[in-house]
């Protein structure tokens, strides 16, 4: 069955604390809405298909513990997060994923909505640098089934993120 992608322009659509805090910014974004299939296999390639957007423009949010500190990476759902490489991003030597509970505590967010924008608690973040070599990409809005689009200027600019190759194919 395939899935119907609805858009919503600009400022307020959605209503989570990312778009909240997109709002706040002035920053220009389109909100792209789908239903959510919670037996898809994977949360980010479902939004692309949904969208009709190619899988290198689509970001997950992935929350890793790299010594110690939480950290954000954000990367293409085409790929993997490459956890040695996120952690020499930030100036650690190791990197694992996060446990997902705790994940979802400290953004205030569910695993498969998190978003790098509007969390809880401001963590460090890293954007892949692949991002910047499309005009727009989409992150997740704050829910399941809930994507915004914006430039990787801004969701750098908003997160403070480092830029480094930290996705691989």
């Amino acid at each position: 069955m395939a899935k119907k992608a609805k858009k919503q322009q600009e400022k307020g659509a959605g209503g989570t604390p990312a778009t909240v805090a997109l709002t706040a910014a002035g920053v220009r974004y389109t909100v792209h809405s789908y239903d959510h299939d919670p037996s898809h296999p994977s949360y980010g390639e479902e939004a692309a298909e949904a969208m009709g957007v190619s899988p290198d423009r689509v970001f997950k949010t992935l929350v890793a513990d790299v010594d110690g500190t939480l950290t954000v990476a954000v990367v293409p759902v085409a790929g993997s997060l490459d956890l040695k490489a996120l952690a020499a991003a930030v100036g650690g030597k190791r990197a694992a994923m996060a446990d997902p509970a705790l994940a979802e505590r400290t953004t205030g967010y569910v695993r498969g909505g998190i978003s790098p924008l509007g969390q809880r608690k401001r963590l460090p973040t890293v954007l892949d640098d692949s991002a910047h070599a499309h005009a727009t990409i989409c992150v997740s809005a704050g829910r399941r089934g809930l994507e915004v689009e914006l430039s990787p200027g801004d969701l750098a600019d908003l997160t403070n993120a480092a830029l480094a190759p930290i996705g691989r194919a």
